[in-house]
């Protein structure tokens, strides 16, 4: 049986989480939404998490901050980041820090999935 992926949201804004909850539960992900850094940290399921959309500007650790700490644990997934501030600096370190994409709000939803359908094939190979 093949198993179903596995997508975390970390994002503050509940209405982001909410909307993305939504549309990767439509095409059958199996979804975890959290509102901070530490919550995701706490819940303890990167193991689980195939990919992982992560808001840039978040209230106590910032997402790079968490890029940061699953990097130094070796507990890293595939990371989507998402953000509503134009900031070219953290757009920079995601990236270089091995982001898969950076991406401004409002989402381009069906470029998101693209993006995802393409990081969970690729992941499944390496499986």
């Amino acid at each position: 049986m093949e198993k179903v992926p596995t997508v975390s949201v970390v994002d503050d804004d509940p209405s982001a989480r909410n909307v993305l909850n939504r549309l990767f539960r439509s095409v059958g992900y199996v979804v975890h939404v959290f509102p901070d850094s530490e919550s995701f940290r706490e819940a303890d399921i990167v193991g689980e998490t195939d990919c992982l959309i992560l808001d840039v500007h978040l209230p106590g650790m910032s997402g790079l901050q968490l890029q940061q700490e699953l990097i130094s644990s070796n507990k890293c997934c595939p990371i989507v980041f998402i953000s509503a501030y134009s900031d070219e600096r953290a757009r920079t370190q995601a990236l270089e820090h091995g982001a898969i994409e950076f991406l401004g709000k409002p989402l381009d939803f069906e470029y998101l999935l693209t993006t995802i359908n393409k990081i969970l094939a690729k992941k499944s190979l390496e499986d």
